[in-house]
């Protein structure tokens, strides 16, 4: 990547390290880079208009007067589009918490560089810089009211896209999620963002779920009759499970398209399930002793209570992205997922890697023993007519 275009600030206290902080810039290309000693002279550089932009900014922690904790929320603050690379002589675990502060923040950071510096780390931290998006904004999905959405939920033009889920020690496709699309027939397929807000605050998720219940159901039969006997997983909402007339309606869904409720699994989020409502974890078990498959979802993202996590029947357990993403390259997000993976083996439950995004990240939690792994590393979401089509390729892969 050409550097020589980019004004780099160097904010680090001992002359020697920002010296050589320096020549290693410049040994990459940097042409543009200004030296300071301390945080405050460092605000100074983004606040003065006088001043070139800076795109790159070294900080380290141990700034005098204004330490680095202190200047990357001041950035956030000043909404600052400097493309940040956080520099510190403490343990990698204590890097990881402020790059989740910079993150929280809204800093946009290129990463964290545990001291010495050299041009190795430097040069692997600027792979990742990419120039702020300039002119109009992009553009953003349409939204819609509640009325206009029921209209569309009536007008049938709410679809399942499938996104597989493979298992990590053979390769072979176990599994689609169902993800809701709203095909709109002005604006094109559209995703949550435009109408899951409106359903949630009208409290008419189970609008949507029903929807998406009948439709994949149906396209479950779909893949059936064409030789793929896969199975399903449906997001539901608790509010449609608390539906007094739930497993009667869904015991006639699956009747209608002769699946058998082994091909189904429902999937929820782990704040919804780890409840002690008597009549809600009866409708679990219900489901359960159906043999409907019951997956947690967004796992690690709630305040998990283990008592009752170990009492809930569920099949899956679906450990969140956020574990998952850069898991592979950070210490401390590594042992989280092994422990959710090393939980979920416990309890002889099946785990599901979300978010699998690179090969980094399939490598990493094969070789931890996850069971399945879900993500764009696979495939985005597909209509079900595309997905025949896609395993005939996947199956050559393998």
């Amino acid at each position: 990547m050409d550097i020589a275009h980019l004004h780099f600030l160097v904010a680090e206290a001992d002359t020697a390290e920002r010296l050589a902080a320096v020549i290693m810039l410049g040994h990459l290309g940097a042409v543009q880079i200004t030296q300071v000693p301390d945080g405050h002279t460092a605000l100074r550089c983004f606040q003065d208009s006088f001043t070139p932009t800076v795109n790159v900014a070294l900080i380290d922690l141990s700034l005098p007067g204004m330490d680095g904790l202190e200047l990357i929320r001041c950035l956030a603050e000043l909404n600052c589009r400097a493309r940040v690379i956080v520099v510190g002589a403490q343990p990698p675990d204590m890097l990881f918490a402020v790059e989740t502060m910079a993150q929280a923040y809204g800093v946009d950071l290129l990463g964290t560089m545990a001291k010495p510096v050299t041009v190795a780390k430097l040069e692997a931290l600027l792979q990742n810089y990419a120039p702020p998006q300039g002119g109009a904004p992009a553009p953003q999905e349409p939204t819609f009211t509640f009325s206009q959405i029921g209209i569309g939920l009536q007008a049938r033009q709410f679809e399942p896209y499938f996104q597989p889920k493979i298992e990590l020690e053979t390769g072979l496709v176990k599994g689609l999620e169902s993800f809701a699309r709203w095909v709109h027939p002005e604006h094109g397929v559209l995703g949550p963002g435009a109408f899951m807000e409106a359903l949630e605050l009208n409290h008419r998720v189970d609008f949507l779920d029903w929807s998406m219940i009948e439709k994949s159901v149906e396209r479950c039969r779909y893949l059936h009759d064409r030789g793929l006997p896969i199975s399903i997983s449906i997001n539901l909402a608790p509010q449609t499970l608390a539906h007094p007339a739930f497993l009667q309606q869904i015991s006639a869904c699956v009747g209608r398209h002769r699946v058998m409720p082994d091909y189904i699994t429902f999937e929820m989020p782990e704040s919804s399930v780890l409840v002690m409502d008597p009549s809600f974890i009866e409708r679990l078990v219900r489901l359960r002793m159906a043999g409907y498959g019951l997956a947690i979802d967004d796992y690690g993202t709630g305040r998990s209570n283990l008592q009752l996590l170990a009492r809930v029947p569920f099949s899956e357990l679906k450990i969140d992205r956020s574990f998952v993403d850069g898991a592979s390259r950070k210490r401390a997000l590594s042992t989280v997922l092994q422990s959710c993976l090393s939980l979920a083996r416990s309890l002889d439950r099946k785990s599901v890697a979300v978010g699998v995004e690179t090969r980094q990240d399939w490598d990493l939690v094969q070789g931890m023993g996850c069971t399945y792994a879900q993500g764009y590393h696979i495939a985005k979401p597909m209509a079900v007519e595309d997905f025949p089509g896609w395993l005939e390729d996947w199956r050559q892969f393998f």
